[in-house]
């Protein structure tokens, strides 16, 4: 699990904590070890496809989205079994959305965390069809939650059900546009409104969801929507970067993509120096959102310098 954020995050002087990375280990090994029971072992006619969607499932990654449901939660309450399901449910849904977006007919990537993409290590059908399963299977985590919940916190349940299918929504319609445009030039606000839907959109709703889950008052519920609308932005110019200068044994996938699809970045729109100066700032916003609660949200604070400092 050390290497895991070693690989991914160049420390800087002053910018992360020790308390941080241990945190942010612990936060890992808890998700993983509720995502294993999740997993599908038995002897069946379909268990090719439950070891496809385990392969992507477990296949490590940052976690991040998990995170920081889980972190914005114990911003305000400790206990976060709470919110374990809405964690699980929405890593399904990031491995349903890596298995689709490296299919040939979207990005065409051949690895992912040093590894053959789902569809290289099974086959084109095989991807498809577990990224369509773990899509169904967030939802079914949640319908069970639901279905397992005491009748106060059903309401607040419900409306946390619809913000997740509106944002899965979102992220792929973000997604089509992305591909949409591909070999063109598109204005700043097309720009924005890729990035706020393909990737702002699930970050956006972990926070959200966190925060509901807690019983936060609006006040409290709109700061960290900002937060999470800034580094969700953050991430993804992040991305952008990275498929620019990143390397390829670090990002465990070729480097270059994105100028050979001919995607809209903002590394595209407004060159590699230009794309840095935007995410300093976005982060530096971020920040100042959660001062206010001060050593409380450190480990979040933290998490946006993560954000922009990361080499995976």
């Amino acid at each position: 699990m050390t290497n895991r954020i070693d690989s991914i995050y160049v420390l800087r002087k002053g910018r992360i904590s020790m308390d941080f990375k241990e945190k942010l280990k612990m936060y890992q090994k808890q998700i993983d070890e509720e995502l294993v029971r999740y997993v599908r072992k038995e002897k069946c006619p379909e268990e090719i496809l439950n070891k496809s969607m385990e392969y992507s499932l477990m296949a490590g990654g940052k976690r991040l989205r998990p995170i920081l449901v889980l972190a914005t939660y114990q911003l305000f309450k400790e206990d976060i079994e709470t919110c374990m399901p809405f964690a699980v449910a929405i890593e399904m849904i990031h491995n349903f959305s890596l298995i689709h977006d490296d299919l040939p007919g979207i990005d065409n990537d051949d690895f992912r965390h040093g590894k053959p993409t789902n569809h290289k290590q099974f086959n084109e059908a095989t991807a498809i069809l577990a990224g369509d399963a773990l899509l169904n299977n967030a939802y079914m985590v949640i319908s069970k939650d639901l279905k397992n919940s005491k009748k106060e916190d059903i309401s607040k349940k419900i409306i946390l059900f619809e913000e997740f299918s509106e944002a899965v929504d979102r992220m792929i319609a973000g997604e089509f546009v992305d591909t949409e445009f591909e070999g063109q030039k598109i204005s700043e606000d097309y720009l924005k409104y890729i990035h706020k839907n393909k990737t702002g959109a699930l970050l956006k709703l972990c926070v959200r969801m966190g925060a509901i889950l807690a019983d936060v008052p609006k006040e409290d519920l709109d700061r960290l929507t900002t937060y999470a609308e800034k580094i969700g932005l953050a991430f993804q110019i992040k991305d952008d970067i990275l498929s620019e200068e990143g390397n390829e044994q670090i990002l465990g996938k070729p480097v270059g993509n994105d100028k050979i699809l001919e995607k809209c970045t903002y590394v595209s729109q407004y060159g590699l120096s230009g794309a840095k100066k935007i995410l300093e700032t976005i982060t530096k916003e971020a920040k100042e959102e959660l001062k206010v609660y001060g050593e409380k949200a450190q480990f979040l604070i933290e998490l946006a310098d993560y954000i922009q400092n990361r080499n995976k």
